[in-house]
């Protein structure tokens, strides 16, 4: 009797495995043998065109068809990338083991000597303390006043009827003001502040001197204590308004009502900066800060065109890009040069991945 219970249950099992495959559609196409693998790999790289017709007509081509434009439409860009970004750090760091001079194609295989050179150089890091002084200094000075400005074009005008903020008149005036620097060649603002921070013909000296403060003048370039203070001057009035658009647009997003809900919770502007607009375009200030970082890593065009000996008085202003540059091409260390330009790679990436990490969080949805 059991026994023929376990048939019937194994017919009805059967059954309905059947029925169940049939309505489940056509059976799934068995797995493609290992010898044909490049007959089918030619067929998907191929246009359709030249695909043999016993491949086209198969159930398992046909599936793989669905990718092919997928495949070409990023194989492209991927391989144009890897060849023109990926490439050449890899060929640096190659050439950071060898005693290449940059004018020449003989070299030789040095190893580590670079490197090892490189942590007893104290040029390299007097370099090396300006460029991450900037670092945290720029991005920061930058970023402040941009939110500053921002928030002043977004919630600074007088209340209109109706309205929990509202923004100042000619606010977009404003941004094209700010943004201007952004659309003008690095190499004239060089130019343009290194004139204006002259000591005799300069026009800051001149309006200081106008004004009865002639003890405030200054050889602003010259002096070791204040030059790095120039050239970060100068690195913040370039940025700041390309935030003041960024931050703006950022702010613009955020509903009126919970600027109305801060309101009416009794919420003065500082509080309503801090406490609302503030957290709500926090991804937008840590991509910034990040831009800004990385900026003023590659500080090179400012300093080597404005300051006295591309870096001076004597190491005052040296950033590693400009500490790289005259190595390559001025002593003939071409592979010393790419060592720095390695460990200024390591320096950058390190930077990005503290930040994006610091950046994590549950995202604010409103």
């Amino acid at each position: 009797m059991k026994n023929d219970v376990r048939t019937v249950d194994e017919r009805s099992t059967g059954g309905t495995s059947e029925r169940s495959g049939a309505k489940g559609g056509a059976r799934r196409p068995d797995p493609l043998p290992i010898s044909q693998w490049p007959l089918f790999a030619s067929a998907f790289l191929l246009p359709p065109r030249f695909t043999p017709p016993r491949v086209k007509n198969d159930r398992r081509y046909r599936n793989l068809d669905k990718y092919r434009f997928v495949f070409w439409f990023l194989s492209i860009p991927l391989v144009l990338y890897a060849i023109f970004v990926i490439s050449p750090f890899f060929q640096a760091f190659y050439y950071s083991l060898t005693d290449w001079t940059g004018f020449s194609s003989d070299f030789s295989f040095v190893g580590l000597d670079n490197y090892s050179r490189l942590m007893d150089d104290p040029t390299f890091w007097q370099s090396m303390r300006n460029s991450l002084f900037l670092l945290v200094v720029a991005p920061l000075a930058t970023l402040a006043m941009g939110l500053f400005f921002a928030f002043m074009l977004q919630a600074g005008g007088r209340g209109k009827k109706n309205e929990a903020v509202s923004g100042v008149t000619g606010a977009k005036f404003y941004k094209i003001v700010y943004f201007f620097p952004q659309v003008i060649s690095v190499a004239i603002i060089g130019v343009v502040w290194a004139a204006m921070f002259d000591p005799i013909t300069g026009p800051l000296n001149e309006v200081l001197r106008v004004a009865g403060l002639d003890s405030l003048t200054q050889n602003w370039l010259a002096d070791p204590n204040i030059a790095l203070w120039c050239v970060l001057f100068v690195l913040c009035w370039m940025f700041v308004g390309f935030y003041v658009v960024l931050f703006s647009a950022a702010m613009g997003a955020i509903p009126k009502e919970i600027y109305e809900a801060a309101l009416l919770d009794g919420a003065r502007r500082p509080t309503t900066f801090f406490r609302v607009t503030l957290p709500l375009i926090r991804d937008t200030v840590h991509t910034g800060w990040i831009y800004m970082g990385i900026q003023a890593l590659d500080a090179f065009a400012i300093v080597h065109i404005m300051t006295i000996n591309k870096g001076g008085p004597g190491d005052s202003t040296l950033v590693t890009p400009v500490y790289l540059y005259k190595k390559a091409f001025d002593s003939g260390e071409a592979g010393y040069a790419t060592a720095i330009g390695v460990l200024l790679l390591l320096v950058t990436m390190a930077f990005s991945v503290v930040m994006m990490l610091f950046s994590r969080r549950e995202r604010i949805e409103y």
